[in-house]
């Protein structure tokens, strides 16, 4: 079938949906692809790039939408657009079915085929077509990098003969795919980050990454907010009012706010309030991801940056993806690559729009005449990470102390277990085995012993920087085994060699791994 792609007509928008690889691997599955002349342009592809991919360059939308029998785009369709459909065409473009009912069923009506990529649910099986996620990902990177160009100090700290420049404090409310690109990039450039989510159970993620939960003093502690398919839902007022609650403390203390809070199919949620902005200090930053659903900011203006009395920047942009046009094309173009891979199972060209699969039933929101919107809940649920465990309390001084009494009286009595368990064994050894034997017997033993309870008792976060002492164990075993190598004993010879093995093992590991780790403090 043939697949095109016309140019983006809303004010902005640089995005293709195409690219010259994307089309190579459409070609693949049996399609011919066509472009309108100048649609890669803003994204750095150029029309002869698409004529090197084997593309057929068409010279404007009008002849595209009346070639292609399948037309992928970015944005939803405007009126003429919609006009230009036909039926048994079919649409892949982000689409909003909820905010463009109208233009739904009017696609449904002529028999138009729409296949939504803000619909495609969110399962394992459909990461690699999560055009949400991959422009979320861009979004939440350059959210940052807008807060900076618009924030007045650096976001790291620094101490110079200048002066001491204290670190950025950076709020991140919604750890979602665009929350945790925040996050990254803040802690990467040095911030102090805090994060928010109304789902606990992304707690852990936060802090693997370096920023602090904000976790609130709620009765009913953090309430579960996952939605099915991995998304928030709704809050209680009870808990939207601690939530409130917790930002206006945070508010005087916060450089940079971002804001990312999305529900499907809905508004986005009123997080920051006007109040919480004229308490923030002047030269503050608010980049509000979620302006283009009204945002989660009260005094957003989609589209627009501003700067509020008391000196705090607002930015509204709609069109972060957009601001980094060749990425985002080429992760986008890929995601509409995979979904049509899904629609070619046979790779022949011809387009199979199973409405039992998930995947595409998910995303379908016009089919064969019909509004399919809203798709029934997938089979295959997403799969949802545990509840975090409760936050430790923590623990006094006196605590801490009868805690590692108690520890070391469990470690003695297990070591206490051994040396008695092993004494009977050569024991019992020594009544039927050789002294010869057992004198050698008795130094493998306690050289194991010693081995294990030194390297086992050491936190695993240690084990590299002790690698030096671990080498030096070692060498006194690969020593002591040599020597018992020249005993007469086949059995003592056989030991002291595997014994000479691993621990020569062991040194050249431990050199290897030390060599790898202080090449990466060099400078190149």
């Amino acid at each position: 079938m043939k697949i095109g792609t016309p140019k983006e007509v809303m004010e902005g928008e640089a995005r293709v949906a195409m690219t010259p690889q994307s089309a190579r691997d459409l070609q693949k599955l049996g399609h011919d692809c066509l472009i309108e002349a100048g649609a890669g342009e803003k994204a750095g592809f150029n029309d002869s790039a698409y004529e090197e991919a084997g593309v057929t360059v068409v010279p404007d939308a009008e002849a595209l939408w009346k070639e292609a029998e399948i037309v992928a785009k970015v944005r939803p369709p405007t009126d003429a657009e919609v006009e230009r459909t036909r039926e048994g065409q079919l649409l892949i473009s982000f689409f909003w079915p909820a905010q463009n009912e109208d233009h739904m069923k009017a696609l449904a009506e002529k028999g138009s085929s729409v296949i939504a990529m803000d619909m495609v649910p969110r399962i394992s099986r459909a990461q690699k077509m999560d055009a949400l996620s991959s422009m979320a990902n861009i979004a939440g990177y350059r959210a940052v990098i807008e807060a900076g160009n618009n924030f007045g100090r650096f976001f790291t700290g620094q101490v110079t003969a200048a002066g001491k420049v204290p670190p950025a404090k950076v709020l991140v409310v919604g750890a979602g795919v665009a929350g945790l690109a925040a996050i990254g990039t803040s802690t990467s450039l040095g911030a102090i980050t805090y994060a928010f989510d109304v789902r606990p159970e992304v707690a852990e993620q936060v802090e693997s990454m370096g920023a602090e939960f904000v976790y609130l003093d709620f009765e009913e502690d953090m309430e579960d907010g996952s939605a099915s398919g991995g998304y928030a839902k709704p809050s209680s007022p009870e808990f939207r009012e601690a939530q409130l609650a917790k930002f206006r403390e945070l508010a005087p203390e916060m450089d940079i706010v971002i804001t990312t809070a999305l529900i499907p199919n809905q508004e986005a949620p009123e997080l920051w309030t006007e109040d919480m902005v004229k308490a923030m200090k002047p030269g503050s930053v608010i980049v509000d991801l979620a302006a283009e659903r009204g945002g989660n900011c009260k005094l957003t203006v989609p589209d627009d940056k501003i700067v509020t009395d008391n000196g705090v920047t607002i930015v509204g942009y709609t069109d972060f993806p957009s601001r980094m046009a060749t990425q985002s094309s080429t992760l986008y173009a890929t995601n509409i690559r995979h979904l049509v891979t899904d629609l070619t199972p046979e790779k022949d060209g011809k387009i199979v729009h199973d409405m039992e699969d998930d995947v595409i039933r998910g995303a379908t929101v016009a089919h064969a005449g019909e509004v399919t919107f809203p798709p029934p809940p997938p089979k295959v649920q997403a799969i949802a990470a545990q509840k975090p465990k409760e936050k430790p309390k923590e623990l006094t001084a006196e605590e801490k102390r009868q805690q590692e009494i108690a520890e070391f009286r469990k470690q003695t009595r297990n070591q206490v277990t051994l040396l008695g368990g092993g004494l009977v064994l050569m024991g019992l050894l020594g009544l039927v085995a050789p002294a010869s034997f057992m004198q050698h017997f008795i130094v493998f033993v306690l050289a194991c012993f010693v081995g294990f309870q030194v390297i086992w008792n050491v936190n695993h976060a240690l084990h590299t920087p002790l690698m030096a002492v671990t080498n030096a164990i070692s060498g006194i075993i690969v020593l002591g085994a040599i020597l018992q190598i020249g005993s007469g004993n086949w059995l003592v010879i056989l030991l002291a060699a595997i014994s000479v093995l691993i621990a020569t093992i062991n040194i050249v590991g431990g050199f290897l791994v030390t060599r790898r780790m202080l090449a990466m403090f060099q400078k190149s």
